[in-house]
């Protein structure tokens, strides 16, 4: 098998057994991101040069017995991340020539447990979107289907994590933009407990769902990874100090006697049956494991997306108001004045779908109705997120389908902003309620896509979602097969 096919773990070994190079790993990814990146297009960035610098470093310290988590692992970037000396676009024009003087906090962990960084990936821009189709930058495809959307807002993460242009990858999640393009392009995509990664760095979406998570190939890999991001951090207000367990550790350890709930309001009308018969043979294969499936309710499931998109829109409005061509990113080059360089640096420098949240938020947010739209949202949320502890009081974890369909077609949703919303309804909800949630793979459709299941847990519970996971993924064994491109 190839190098830039394996896992990180067996990469681990095989660097600490001495059978292949850090140098020859990272040009064996670079030589298959050449080879994949012109019909994928999964980069807006490509870090060729410091990558190999990177990875030079990590064969002296293998050589000086400095062998860390992640030394020598090729590792791609979703381009919301701050990088010091490169630049953090956010699939914007308004960022195009943005060069952060400073790393986000999760890029300086990475680092310091030796990873080498390939790029930074395509996305949706500003994340706001289901598709990758809003970057300025241009689409992303999914490997398994180049006609197809691989997904949003990470789509380029989780597309160079599929085709092989990266050993794992990171992205951001605050409506599903992790588990929905990691489900569409077959690869394990992880969305912690809101606090449990810090987002110091993380260019802002919507401050209170944004959060930070692994793209791999298998769970054992997700489990590394949040061993290496996962931890409190002083420089973020909402970064909760929470000890953090040994997530490897709860790999292999079974769910005999466990009570997994599956939510009758996930199964409804509108539900691929491709993609619903996937996941009901995912909760037979639990049940095989000797879990205990049983149907539970969460009744506040049908507000969730009219409440994300009250909460989401509001709070990219108000983070996006920085953006108005002084202090950095795109200035229209036309205004008489200091209002018309405000207006038109924007009107330039946003896409169409960035313009539209900002405006959705600013009106949701407006003298007169704050209390008809953003507070009443929030009280609902509430009660969605009471629906969740409710169901964790009797049950270890909940199952689900990731996303209602499988990956559609370039330009089938784009026109209709509602339709793309839709494309979450099964993903947000963790976001509102803040709990962590991890898709994974679980079969194909007859057209060969892949179908992801979810799983979630209570608030912190990562360990339980790793061990379900990893027993489901062992018995299943959906991780290891690969589109051909």
């Amino acid at each position: 098998m190839e190098l830039y096919a394996l896992t990180i773990h067996e990469l681990h070994d095989r660097l600490k057994a001495g059978e292949v190079t850090a140098g020859a790993l990272a040009r064996a990814v670079f030589d298959r991101i050449r080879a994949v990146e012109p019909e994928v297009h999964a980069y807006i960035t490509l870090l060729e040069e410091p990558a190999l610098a990177q990875a030079d470093r990590a064969d002296r310290a293998i050589r000086d017995g400095d062998l860390r988590a992640l030394t020598g692992i090729p590792i791609a970037l979703k381009d919301i991340f701050c990088t010091r000396g490169f630049r953090t676009t956010c699939g914007s024009r308004i960022l195009e020539n943005f060069i952060p003087p400073y790393d986000a906090t999760v890029v300086e962990r990475l680092a310091a447990a030796g990873a080498v960084f390939t790029g930074k990936t395509n996305m949706d821009e500003f994340a706001m979107g289901s598709s990758t189709e809003t970057s300025y930058f241009g689409l992303t495809r999914n490997p398994w289907d180049l006609d197809r959307i691989p997904g949003g807002s990470s789509g380029g993460s989780a597309a160079a994590v599929a085709a092989d242009a990266c050993i794992a990858a990171l992205g951001s999640d605050t409506g599903g933009s992790i588990r929905q393009p990691a489900a569409l392009c077959g690869v394990v995509g992880l969305k912690p407990t809101y606090g449990r990664v810090s987002r110091y760095g993380l260019v802002a979406f919507a401050s209170s769902l944004d959060q930070i998570g692994p793209f791999t190939k298998d769970v054992e890999d997700a489990a590394i990874l949040m061993n290496v991001i996962a931890g409190y951090d002083p420089r973020e207000s909402t970064s909760v100090p929470e000890d953090v367990p040994d997530y490897r550790a709860f790999l292999g350890r079974g769910i005999d006697g466990w009570t997994v709930g599956i939510p009758k309001e996930y199964f409804v009308a509108g539900l691929d049956p491709e993609v619903e018969t996937a996941v009901r043979d995912a909760i037979g294969v639990i049940e095989g494991l000797g879990a205990r499936c049983v149907e539970v309710s969460l009744p506040h499931t049908e507000h969730c997306l009219a409440v994300y998109y009250i909460v989401a829109p509001a709070e990219a409005s108000s983070n996006l108001a920085r953006y108005d061509g002084v202090r950095y990113g795109y200035r229209s080059p036309d205004g008489r004045d200091l209002m018309e360089m405000f207006k038109k640096s924007r009107s330039a420098g946003f896409g169409a779908e960035v313009k539209r949240r900002i405006m959705l938020g600013t009106y949701a947010l407006s003298s007169g109705y704050y209390d008809a739209y953003y507070k009443k949202a929030s009280q609902v949320r509430a009660l969605i997120k009471n629906d969740f502890d409710a169901a964790f009081r009797t049950c270890d974890a909940l199952v689900t389908p990731t996303t209602p369909t499988p990956a559609f077609r370039i330009g089938e949703k784009t026109d209709d902003p509602l339709q793309m919303y839709l494309s979450d309804i099964l993903t947000i909800s963790t976001n509102l309620a803040g709990i962590p949630g991890i898709s994974v793979p679980c079969g194909y459709t007859a057209a060969g896509l892949p179908v992801g299941v979810q799983f979630q847990t209570a608030h912190f519970a990562e360990g339980k979602l790793f061990q379900i996971a990893a027993a489901y993924e062992k018995h299943a064994n959906f991780t290891k097969r690969r589109p051909k491109l």
